[in-house]
């Protein structure tokens, strides 16, 4: 039986140049929603990327500009305090991001000439920048022709391509390969994202979909339902109570342990040992006293 790589090759040519051309028509009033796409400068399509992680791009655009107004270039971010940098990290979450972020900027100044690299391998090598970071990057600031295979893009591929929605990584990286528009690998693969996002969701809206007459998904047989990944809640988790710590030092000069475990009615010994994980990040800094300062 061929494999999926050789039937795009060969019997899909022509259906990849139909979907491509309505994915096209469908992505271009999209193509400058966001800043980062209206200018895809490398260092502004990384930052974007690390600030998306996890979280609402409608709450990434303003601290996306604001930050780029902070520290317009890698040089300018890896000369800056890392307190600085997670100041100006307040609201996104996930401050570890800022950090490695940070470190990535300090790596890019001292190994690439302060030029964001646009080799994926290069790339994956800097600090908070995975695989999909990588991709991303290579492909929206510098055209290279390939997928940047996040949760949606994933879904789309699988389901248009492969006729399911349980297909493995090797096989949807194959068949994303394959379809990839070589002529526009950026718009192929930020129109997949918003497709999955706004569409073709864990439950499609396949009516809206400019890709359903091509779609197998559509014309598979149904598939059974598989349970939900059960995400821990937010509420009372030690996510949340490391947050807290970071926004209390990012609002005074420090804090104390016994401070911010009476204000949150916390235990202080589970303040002590969110302090110490967030201490070992480079976050902050525990001194004595039980006292905290913001990292750096």
């Amino acid at each position: 039986m061929p494999c999926v790589h050789q039937l795009a090759r060969t019997g899909r040519a022509g259906g990849s140049e139909l979907s491509n051309s309505a994915l096209k028509s469908w992505y271009e009033p999209r193509r400058t929603a966001f800043p980062w796409r209206a200018d895809p400068h490398p260092y502004g399509v990384l930052v974007s990327e690390v600030m998306l992680q996890q979280t609402q791009v409608s709450r990434v655009v303003p601290a996306y500009l604001r930050f780029l107004e902070q520290f317009p270039t890698p040089a300018a971010l890896a000369a800056s305090p890392l307190a600085d940098v997670l100041r100006a990290w307040k609201g996104l979450g996930y401050n570890r991001r800022a950090a490695a972020l940070w470190r990535a900027a300090g790596v890019i100044v001292a190994k690439h000439g302060g030029v964001v690299p646009s080799n994926p391998a290069e790339l994956a090598r800097l600090p908070g920048v995975g695989p999909y970071t990588a991709s991303a990057v290579a492909s929206f600031a510098y055209g290279a022709a390939i997928p940047a295979l996040d949760t949606n893009v994933r879904r789309v591929v699988a389901r248009h391509r492969l006729g399911t929605s349980g297909a493995g990584a090797a096989e949807v990286l194959r068949a994303a390969t394959a379809w990839i528009d070589r002529a526009d690998p950026g718009g192929w693969n930020a129109a997949l994202m918003d497709l999955g996002r706004e569409v073709c969701r864990p439950e499609p809206l396949c009516a809206a979909c400019p890709l359903r007459r091509g779609c197998r998904f559509r014309t598979a047989p149904a598939e059974g339902g598989r349970p939900g990944r059960r995400t821990a809640p937010f509420e009372g988790s030690m996510r949340q109570l490391r947050g807290r710590i970071v926004d209390a030092v990012r609002e005074a000069p420090s804090v104390t342990v016994a401070g911010v475990a009476a204000r949150w009615d916390e235990p202080e010994d589970r303040v002590a040992a969110a302090v110490a994980a967030l201490a070992t990040e480079g976050l902050v800094r525990a001194g004595p006293g039980g006292r905290i300062r913001l990292g750096n």
